[in-house]
Protein backbone atom coordinates (compact mmCIF):
# COMPACT_ATOMS: atom_id res chain seq x y z
CA UNK A 1 0.00 0.00 0.00
CA UNK A 2 1.09 3.55 -0.66
CA UNK A 3 1.63 5.93 1.55
CA UNK A 4 -0.71 8.61 0.79
CA UNK A 5 -2.02 11.70 2.72
CA UNK A 6 -6.29 13.20 2.68
CA UNK A 7 -7.00 16.55 2.35
CA UNK A 8 -10.96 17.31 3.19
CA UNK A 9 -12.16 20.85 2.74
CA UNK A 10 -15.09 22.43 4.09
CA UNK A 11 -15.59 25.87 2.63
CA UNK A 12 -18.53 28.68 0.93
CA UNK A 13 -18.41 27.47 -2.83
CA UNK A 14 -17.20 29.67 -5.74
CA UNK A 15 -15.41 29.36 -9.27
CA UNK A 16 -11.38 28.29 -8.87
CA UNK A 17 -11.46 26.21 -5.81
CA UNK A 18 -10.79 22.58 -7.67
CA UNK A 19 -8.37 24.18 -10.08
CA UNK A 20 -6.06 25.75 -7.15
CA UNK A 21 -5.69 22.73 -4.95
CA UNK A 22 -5.02 20.91 -7.75
CA UNK A 23 -2.29 23.05 -9.15
CA UNK A 24 -0.78 23.54 -5.91
CA UNK A 25 -0.67 19.96 -5.31
CA UNK A 26 0.70 19.07 -8.67
CA UNK A 27 3.26 21.50 -8.10
CA UNK A 28 4.86 20.05 -5.48
CA UNK A 29 5.01 16.90 -7.17
CA UNK A 30 1.87 14.99 -5.77
CA UNK A 31 0.32 12.30 -7.93
CA UNK A 32 -3.69 12.23 -7.05
CA UNK A 33 -5.27 8.63 -6.59
CA UNK A 34 -8.40 9.86 -5.69
CA UNK A 35 -10.93 13.19 -5.62
CA UNK A 36 -14.14 13.70 -5.31
CA UNK A 37 -16.65 16.95 -4.54
CA UNK A 38 -19.95 17.97 -3.36
CA UNK A 39 -21.85 20.98 -3.43
CA UNK A 40 -24.52 21.41 -0.92
CA UNK A 41 -27.00 24.47 -3.33
CA UNK A 42 -29.31 25.52 0.03
CA UNK A 43 -26.19 26.40 1.95
CA UNK A 44 -23.85 27.51 -0.76
CA UNK A 45 -21.02 24.98 0.40
CA UNK A 46 -18.62 22.73 -1.06
CA UNK A 47 -16.82 20.11 0.12
CA UNK A 48 -13.96 17.91 -1.31
CA UNK A 49 -11.53 15.15 -0.38
CA UNK A 50 -8.31 14.60 -2.28
CA UNK A 51 -6.01 11.68 -1.63
CA UNK A 52 -2.39 11.36 -3.16
CA UNK A 53 0.65 9.41 -3.11
CA UNK A 54 3.41 10.94 -1.26
CA UNK A 55 6.28 8.97 -3.01
CA UNK A 56 7.03 12.26 -5.11
CA UNK A 57 5.57 14.76 -2.93
CA UNK A 58 8.19 17.92 -1.59
CA UNK A 59 6.13 18.89 1.35
CA UNK A 60 6.76 17.41 5.11
CA UNK A 61 3.58 17.75 7.07
CA UNK A 62 4.47 21.25 8.69
CA UNK A 63 5.50 22.27 5.34
CA UNK A 64 2.31 21.70 4.05
CA UNK A 65 0.61 23.47 6.97
CA UNK A 66 2.14 26.24 6.28
CA UNK A 67 2.23 26.74 2.35
CA UNK A 68 -1.57 25.59 2.21
CA UNK A 69 -2.69 27.99 5.13
CA UNK A 70 -2.84 30.90 2.32
CA UNK A 71 -4.80 29.21 -0.18
CA UNK A 72 -7.07 28.11 2.81
CA UNK A 73 -7.79 31.62 3.60
CA UNK A 74 -8.03 33.12 0.15
CA UNK A 75 -11.48 30.30 0.16
CA UNK A 76 -12.17 30.54 3.52
CA UNK A 77 -11.83 27.14 4.28
CA UNK A 78 -12.04 24.37 7.22
CA UNK A 79 -9.88 22.07 6.48
CA UNK A 80 -7.63 19.04 7.72
CA UNK A 81 -4.77 16.85 6.59
CA UNK A 82 -4.51 13.24 7.66
CA UNK A 83 -1.61 10.32 6.46
CA UNK A 84 -2.90 7.33 6.09
CA UNK A 85 -0.25 5.35 8.16
CA UNK A 86 -1.64 6.62 11.10
CA UNK A 87 -3.67 3.74 12.45
CA UNK A 88 -6.06 5.61 14.71
CA UNK A 89 -7.14 4.05 18.31
CA UNK A 90 -10.35 3.26 19.01
CA UNK A 91 -12.31 2.04 22.40
CA UNK A 92 -15.49 0.14 22.00
CA UNK A 93 -18.22 0.80 24.71
CA UNK A 94 -20.92 -2.63 24.81
CA UNK A 95 -23.70 -3.69 27.31
CA UNK A 96 -25.59 -7.10 27.12
CA UNK A 97 -25.54 -7.78 23.06
CA UNK A 98 -22.71 -8.47 21.22
CA UNK A 99 -23.37 -9.31 17.92
CA UNK A 100 -21.65 -5.49 16.94
CA UNK A 101 -18.70 -6.44 19.00
CA UNK A 102 -17.99 -9.26 17.49
CA UNK A 103 -18.58 -7.89 14.03
CA UNK A 104 -16.10 -5.40 14.62
CA UNK A 105 -13.27 -7.27 16.07
CA UNK A 106 -13.52 -9.70 12.95
CA UNK A 107 -13.70 -6.98 10.69
CA UNK A 108 -10.20 -5.78 12.48
CA UNK A 109 -8.81 -9.21 13.11
CA UNK A 110 -9.23 -9.53 9.00
CA UNK A 111 -7.85 -6.22 8.66
CA UNK A 112 -10.81 -4.44 6.68
CA UNK A 113 -10.57 -1.78 9.75
CA UNK A 114 -7.19 -0.21 9.96
CA UNK A 115 -6.88 0.77 13.50
CA UNK A 116 -5.52 -0.18 17.06
CA UNK A 117 -8.32 -1.52 19.31
CA UNK A 118 -6.94 -0.28 22.52
CA UNK A 119 -10.01 -1.50 24.81
CA UNK A 120 -13.57 -2.64 25.48
CA UNK A 121 -15.72 -0.83 28.11
CA UNK A 122 -18.94 -2.78 29.34
CA UNK A 123 -21.26 -2.85 32.13
CA UNK A 124 -21.93 -6.08 31.70
CA UNK A 125 -19.35 -9.17 31.72
CA UNK A 126 -21.25 -10.98 28.88
CA UNK A 127 -18.38 -9.43 26.77
CA UNK A 128 -15.66 -10.38 28.29
CA UNK A 129 -14.92 -14.17 27.12
CA UNK A 130 -15.08 -12.87 23.75
CA UNK A 131 -13.00 -9.80 24.03
CA UNK A 132 -10.42 -12.04 25.93
CA UNK A 133 -10.38 -14.12 22.83
CA UNK A 134 -9.43 -11.63 20.61
CA UNK A 135 -6.94 -10.60 22.89
CA UNK A 136 -8.15 -7.59 23.49
CA UNK A 137 -8.00 -5.87 27.16
CA UNK A 138 -11.36 -5.63 28.68
CA UNK A 139 -12.79 -3.46 31.64
CA UNK A 140 -15.70 -4.55 33.50
CA UNK A 141 -17.39 -1.35 34.52
CA UNK A 142 -20.85 -1.48 36.19
CA UNK A 143 -23.43 1.76 36.20
CA UNK A 144 -26.29 2.62 38.24
CA UNK A 145 -27.85 6.00 38.22
CA UNK A 146 -26.04 7.21 41.51
CA UNK A 147 -22.48 5.88 40.24
CA UNK A 148 -22.52 7.44 36.73
CA UNK A 149 -20.49 10.61 37.01
CA UNK A 150 -17.86 8.78 38.70
CA UNK A 151 -17.47 5.73 36.47
CA UNK A 152 -17.67 8.36 33.74
CA UNK A 153 -14.42 9.99 34.70
CA UNK A 154 -13.32 6.45 35.32
CA UNK A 155 -14.24 5.51 31.82
CA UNK A 156 -12.78 8.85 30.76
CA UNK A 157 -9.38 8.44 32.08
CA UNK A 158 -9.00 4.90 30.48
CA UNK A 159 -9.79 6.48 27.15
CA UNK A 160 -7.11 8.96 27.58
CA UNK A 161 -4.09 6.97 28.88
CA UNK A 162 -4.68 5.15 25.74
CA UNK A 163 -4.90 8.39 23.30
CA UNK A 164 -8.31 7.08 22.13
CA UNK A 165 -8.89 8.65 18.79
CA UNK A 166 -12.54 7.27 18.46
CA UNK A 167 -15.26 5.99 20.63
CA UNK A 168 -17.64 3.40 19.23
CA UNK A 169 -20.88 2.51 21.26
CA UNK A 170 -21.73 -0.77 20.07
CA UNK A 171 -25.04 -1.29 21.63
CA UNK A 172 -23.93 0.50 24.56
CA UNK A 173 -27.47 1.25 26.09
CA UNK A 174 -26.18 3.71 28.50
CA UNK A 175 -26.58 7.57 28.13
CA UNK A 176 -23.38 9.53 27.89
CA UNK A 177 -23.47 12.62 29.50
CA UNK A 178 -23.02 15.85 28.47
CA UNK A 179 -19.61 16.40 29.71
CA UNK A 180 -18.69 13.15 28.49
CA UNK A 181 -19.55 13.84 24.65
CA UNK A 182 -18.09 17.19 24.62
CA UNK A 183 -14.71 15.89 25.09
CA UNK A 184 -14.76 14.38 21.86
CA UNK A 185 -16.85 15.87 19.33
CA UNK A 186 -17.41 13.61 16.01
CA UNK A 187 -15.40 11.01 17.43
CA UNK A 188 -18.00 8.98 18.99
CA UNK A 189 -20.03 7.04 16.76
CA UNK A 190 -23.52 4.91 18.19
CA UNK A 191 -26.16 2.49 15.82
CA UNK A 192 -29.28 2.99 16.80
CA UNK A 193 -32.28 0.30 15.83
CA UNK A 194 -34.12 2.05 14.12
CA UNK A 195 -34.20 4.13 10.70
CA UNK A 196 -33.63 7.54 12.37
CA UNK A 197 -35.32 9.96 12.83
CA UNK A 198 -38.45 7.03 13.63
CA UNK A 199 -38.84 4.93 17.12
CA UNK A 200 -36.01 6.85 18.71
CA UNK A 201 -35.49 5.60 22.62
CA UNK A 202 -34.52 2.25 24.08
CA UNK A 203 -37.46 -0.06 22.69
CA UNK A 204 -37.82 0.72 18.70
CA UNK A 205 -38.53 -2.79 17.57
CA UNK A 206 -41.38 -2.67 19.80
CA UNK A 207 -42.66 0.74 18.99
CA UNK A 208 -42.44 -0.77 15.07
CA UNK A 209 -44.01 -3.70 15.55
CA UNK A 210 -47.09 -1.74 17.12
CA UNK A 211 -46.96 0.00 14.21
CA UNK A 212 -47.44 -2.09 12.02
CA UNK A 213 -44.68 -1.05 9.50
CA UNK A 214 -43.17 -3.06 6.62
CA UNK A 215 -39.95 -1.65 6.87
CA UNK A 216 -37.68 -1.96 9.30
CA UNK A 217 -33.90 -0.18 9.74
CA UNK A 218 -31.06 0.80 11.47
CA UNK A 219 -28.50 4.13 11.66
CA UNK A 220 -25.63 4.92 12.44
CA UNK A 221 -24.55 8.44 13.92
CA UNK A 222 -22.64 10.81 15.83
CA UNK A 223 -23.09 11.49 19.05
CA UNK A 224 -24.11 14.74 20.25
CA UNK A 225 -25.62 15.77 23.40
CA UNK A 226 -29.45 15.35 21.54
CA UNK A 227 -30.13 11.67 22.38
CA UNK A 228 -30.57 9.60 18.72
CA UNK A 229 -29.93 13.12 17.04
CA UNK A 230 -26.56 13.46 15.84
CA UNK A 231 -25.33 13.92 12.27
CA UNK A 232 -26.49 10.77 10.84
CA UNK A 233 -23.70 8.89 9.23
CA UNK A 234 -24.95 5.41 7.11
CA UNK A 235 -28.77 3.60 7.39
CA UNK A 236 -30.11 0.34 6.15
CA UNK A 237 -33.46 -1.45 5.66
CA UNK A 238 -34.94 -4.97 5.71
CA UNK A 239 -38.79 -5.62 4.92
CA UNK A 240 -41.15 -7.21 6.92
CA UNK A 241 -44.51 -8.46 6.76
CA UNK A 242 -47.34 -9.40 8.87
CA UNK A 243 -46.14 -12.86 9.68
CA UNK A 244 -43.07 -11.21 11.95
CA UNK A 245 -43.27 -10.82 15.43
CA UNK A 246 -40.89 -8.58 17.93
CA UNK A 247 -38.71 -11.50 17.79
CA UNK A 248 -38.74 -11.71 14.32
CA UNK A 249 -37.84 -8.15 14.33
CA UNK A 250 -35.20 -8.19 16.07
CA UNK A 251 -33.52 -11.20 14.67
CA UNK A 252 -33.08 -9.33 11.46
CA UNK A 253 -32.15 -5.63 12.84
CA UNK A 254 -29.54 -7.23 14.35
CA UNK A 255 -27.81 -8.01 10.72
CA UNK A 256 -28.36 -4.38 9.78
CA UNK A 257 -27.14 -3.07 12.96
CA UNK A 258 -23.93 -4.72 11.94
CA UNK A 259 -23.64 -3.68 8.57
CA UNK A 260 -24.54 0.44 9.37
CA UNK A 261 -22.17 0.05 11.94
CA UNK A 262 -19.25 -1.00 10.24
CA UNK A 263 -19.48 0.81 7.70
CA UNK A 264 -19.50 3.99 9.51
CA UNK A 265 -16.57 3.28 11.34
CA UNK A 266 -14.72 2.17 8.44
CA UNK A 267 -15.52 6.02 6.53
CA UNK A 268 -14.46 7.71 9.67
CA UNK A 269 -11.07 5.91 9.77
CA UNK A 270 -10.24 6.45 6.18
CA UNK A 271 -11.54 10.45 6.55
CA UNK A 272 -14.23 9.65 3.82
CA UNK A 273 -16.43 12.48 6.65
CA UNK A 274 -17.16 15.90 6.69
CA UNK A 275 -20.18 17.01 8.70
CA UNK A 276 -21.90 20.00 8.61
CA UNK A 277 -25.33 21.81 10.05
CA UNK A 278 -26.24 18.06 11.78
CA UNK A 279 -25.50 16.57 7.73
CA UNK A 280 -22.66 14.17 6.57
CA UNK A 281 -21.16 13.93 3.32
CA UNK A 282 -19.82 11.04 2.61
CA UNK A 283 -17.24 10.70 0.13
CA UNK A 284 -16.87 7.63 -1.92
Amino acid sequence: MKRTAILLINCPDRKGIVSTVASFLYEHGANILHADQHRDDESSLFFMRVEWALEDFDLDEASLKDKFSSIAAQFSMTWQVEYSDRVPTIAIFVSGQLHCLADLLHRHQTGELNCRIALVISNHRQAEPLTRYFEVPFFYMPVTPETKPEVEQQQLALVADQSVDLIVLARYMQVLSADFVARYPRRIINVHHSFLPAFTGARPYHAAFAQGVKLIGSTSHYVTATLDGGPIIEQDVIRISHRDQVEDLIQKGRDLERIVLSRAVRWHLDHRILCYANKTVIFD
